[in-house]
């Protein structure tokens, strides 16, 4: 008879729970730019051995996430003012899309959603709250987009947020913000009114002028 015994934390999982929290603070600015990170801190920080933290690492740089230096440093990217108006040029392009095909299924719910999502954005900006900005301005975004039913370009938004994670913290502060971004008002009126144009041109606008304003 084979005794069963309680397993310990594999190593796939180990290595996805890294993964996911890594990404999450580098996505919604937890991270500055330049932040240097080491696989003995990773690891100490979430109980796991090298393994995992130099997996979760290795996928963490693929996607543009972290950077990984001739000397072997990794860290969070600092981006350039080319980079910066490169990815804002995708996210005016993705994203403009992917509101474009959510209109059609933009029903009363999704609306009344969006706008209950901008009321904590506001407080967030109240509370002087970077991380809860940017998360909830993400998720304000994301349920948007949701609706288009377009799963790959909506990873390809995603990896750009993921991307620009670290500069958006810096662009927050720059920014000084005190009220919610008025775009998000005209998304929500364009799709209550079912305008794309006016849809397209309020994501566009909210999506690259903050950032244009960084690089230059």
């Amino acid at each position: 008879m084979l005794v069963q015994t309680k397993p310990t934390e594999a190593a796939p999982a180990a290595h996805e729970r890294v993964y996911r929290t890594l990404r999450s603070q580098i996505m919604h600015g937890e991270l500055a730019p330049g932040t240097s990170m080491t696989l003995r801190g990773i690891g100490e920080e979430f109980g796991v051995s090298m393994t995992p933290s130099r997996e979760a690492i290795r996928r963490l740089v693929a996607e543009g996430a972290l950077t990984l230096s001739a000397s072997g440093r990794v860290s969070t990217p600092e981006l350039s003012n080319e980079r910066i108006e490169e990815l804002a040029a995708l996210r005016a392009l993705i994203e403009t899309e992917l509101a474009s095909r959510a209109l059609p299924r933009a029903h009363i719910a999704l609306i009344e959603r969006l706008q209950m999502i901008n009321v904590t954005i506001s407080e967030a900006i109240v509370k002087g709250d970077a991380v809860g900005y940017i998360r909830t301005n993400l998720e304000f975004h994301r349920t948007l987009y949701l609706r288009a039913q377009a799963p790959a370009m909506l990873a390809m938004a995603e990896t750009v947020w993921l991307q620009l994670g670290p500069t958006m913290r810096k662009l927050y502060g720059r920014l000084q913000r005190r009220d919610l971004p008025v775009e998000h008002k005209h998304i929500v009126a364009a799709l209550r009114a079912g305008d794309e144009p006016g849809l397209r041109l309020a994501v566009r606008t909210d999506v690259t002028q903050g950032l244009k304003m960084l690089a230059s």
